[in-house]
């Protein structure tokens, strides 16, 4: 199955697996050092606003990616190199933002995923409402804690369940 040097690659799940997995329709860029990760789903659901992601981040994340909906705003940034640095530090695999981070430079060299729809130099608001561990949906895609998710340079991609050994 689909594995090369522990790479899992989403267009071998997507052909050993078809309609059991989504394939989120957006299109990220890749920030951090690793393009391909994977990890059992932790959401957050905001508007720009980042309260409560350092949080998140502190419960660790080894095995895990958290999946941020900003709702796609370009606007403010959900994430910048302070809290890309805290979620390596905590054991996450990666982060997946439906939105922007900013910082971008401060990303490079950190070694996990980190994918977003782009950047802004404005930072988040603060004070609004923020939701943690509630599905969520873009790219047509409904994101549910506890689902996997599979990412690399092809797309992002959801599963109920672990598909891989």
């Amino acid at each position: 199955m689909g594995t090369v040097s522990n790479i899992v690659r989403t267009a071998d799940i997507c052909d050993d697996h078809g309609d059991a997995v989504s394939v989120c329709e957006l299109s990220f860029n890749d920030y951090a050092a690793r393009n391909h990760f994977h990890g059992e789903i932790v959401t957050f659901s905001t508007f720009e606003d980042n309260t409560g992601v350092r949080a998140v981040l502190d419960r660790g994340g080894r095995g895990k990616v958290l999946v941020i909906d900003g709702r796609g705003s370009p606007r403010r940034a959900l994430c910048g190199g302070n809290i890309a640095e805290q979620a390596q530090k905590c054991g996450w695999e990666g982060i997946v933002i439906n939105g922007c981070i900013r910082d971008a430079h401060e990303f490079a060299d950190l070694d996990f995923g980190v994918k977003a729809t782009g950047t802004t130099p404005r930072r988040p608001n603060h004070g609004t409402i923020a939701t943690a561990d509630v599905a969520v949906t873009f790219g047509g895609v409904i994101f549910r804690p506890g689902e996997y998710l599979y990412a690399d340079g092809d797309g992002v991609i959801v599963s109920t369940g672990p598909v891989h050994d």
